[in-house]
């Protein structure tokens, strides 16, 4: 019976399209519709889609040769998983009508309901409403993504399914409206994200922490990367597809998402050059593999800070957010927690670096239209004392929301696979299919 129940949704959600067609077009007199704006945003959309096969190879790389296609499936599932959710009534739940600034109403664009036409949102006036639909929705592919790097390796694959949509449903959707919606909690506090920093970053982070511990350590934790090439292509196209990611966050192709490019292109250079001299300071060998982890904090800990702060404080920002994510990783290794690919240390760790240095070096003169003030560098401490209890309050709550999901997921489908299975690998015992 339980074969069947995958098949009963997707039932469902052609039953929904039918007696709900989204089909009105809206025509909106004033519309201010710009095609500049709208061709880099349709770029960008396309740009950030395409960083999720770049993860699928970046973690399919790294792991064991029994678990690449298991790995990198669990990232390219998210493509098509997620994005029915986010059609159906995900969007709704991050940006539709604020429901006490905490999440939005599902009905709001149910089914997609007045997306054709000129509608635009509110915060993002040049582009047609649907477009930023889209563009948010490559977000909310890739941030379960993320997590899959905790648990790689030890995890049924049907089980997962059910995770990530509780996660985008009950984790993901509530942190976007609280820090995206202009009626966001977090929003109306000041608290800035340019890009992703908490709501991608952070949330994955804490989810895959809690995932680790909760699945506890693999019964063979000894592997060599199975392709280092893949690891350094993915890094590639997760630097390329970056570029959409942040300065496609700037909603326009004006200079703000020039500088977003700058900023990120400085900040990842700074980290992976830093990763690699700080490996050789400790009487470590440079490696390409740490190169590209080092490529990928930076990116990760600019995140925030894009549109915020100035092209030397990418450089600093880089620079911090490689060293700590190296020491984390150092310590990490230590203990008995078996975070796969070190997802915690390096996005979670990462893009906490980047929401405290936004409160650190955030300035209006950058972006004087979104930043709710200067911060600590310039002498005010209201922007990252915000931003410190932003962290604390998100922190606890993926990290402790993702453990709860992990439970009841657990008791609808077990998590972990059998150690046979395990000893075996994912490729085979799940997919029937090697590299």
């Amino acid at each position: 019976m339980k074969r069947f129940i995958p098949f009963l949704g997707l039932v469902i959600i052609i039953i929904l399209a039918l007696i709900n067609p989204s089909n009105e077009v809206t025509n909106v007199a004033d519309s201010k519709i710009d095609s500049g704006d709208t061709a880099w945003l349709l770029t960008a959309t396309a740009l950030v889609l395409l960083m999720t096969p770049g993860l699928a190879f970046f973690y399919g790389g790294m792991v064991s040769k029994k678990n690449v296609i298991s790995t990198m499936l669990q990232s390219f599932i998210c493509m098509g998983l997620i994005t029915i959710l986010w059609a159906v009534f995900g969007f709704s739940l991050a940006f539709g009508d604020s429901i006490g600034g905490f999440i939005g109403d599902p009905r709001t664009f149910f089914m997609m309901k007045g997306m054709l036409g000129n509608a635009t949102w509110k915060l993002a006036p040049t582009i047609p409403l649907v477009l930023f639909a889209m563009f948010q929705l490559k977000f909310a592919v890739i941030t379960p993504a993320l997590i899959t790097g905790a648990f790689a390796e030890r995890i049924r694959f049907n089980s997962y399914l059910i995770f990530i949509c509780l996660f985008m449903i009950f984790i993901y959707a509530p942190l976007a409206h609280l820090t995206w919606h202009p009626d966001g909690q977090l929003f109306k506090l000041g608290v800035l994200d340019f890009a992703g920093g908490t709501v991608v970053h952070m949330s994955a982070g804490w989810a895959a922490l809690a995932a680790a511990l909760y699945l506890k350590g693999r019964k063979d934790p000894t592997h060599k990367p199975a392709r280092i090439s893949y690891i350094i292509l993915g890094t590639g196209l997760l630097w390329f597809g970056w570029f959409g990611f942040n300065a496609g966050s700037a909603l326009g192709s004006g200079a703000l998402a020039a500088t977003a490019l700058a900023t990120t292109t400085t900040a990842s250079a700074a980290a992976a050059t830093a990763w690699v001299f700080f490996d050789i300071l400790t009487g470590k060998k440079p490696t390409a593999v740490g190169a590209c982890i080092g490529a990928v904090v930076g990116l990760v800990a600019i995140t925030p800070a894009a549109g915020f702060v100035t092209i030397a404080h990418s450089l600093i920002i880089g620079i911090v957010a490689a060293v700590v994510s190296n020491l984390m990783v150092a310590w990490r290794t230590r203990t008995s927690i078996d975070d796969t690919l070190d997802v915690f240390p390096c996005h979670g760790v990462g893009g906490m670096v980047g929401m405290l240095f936004t409160g650190i070096f955030a300035h209006t003169n950058v972006n004087s239209a979104n930043t709710t003030g200067n911060g600590l560098y310039y002498g005010k401490t209201h922007l990252f004392l915000i931003h410190l209890l932003a962290l604390v309050a998100v922190s606890v709550f993926a990290f402790v929301g993702s453990f709860i999901l992990l439970k009841v997921t657990d008791l609808i489908s077990p998590l972990r696979v059998h150690e046979q299975d395990e000893l075996v690998g994912l490729d085979i015992s799940q997919h029937s299919e090697a590299l």
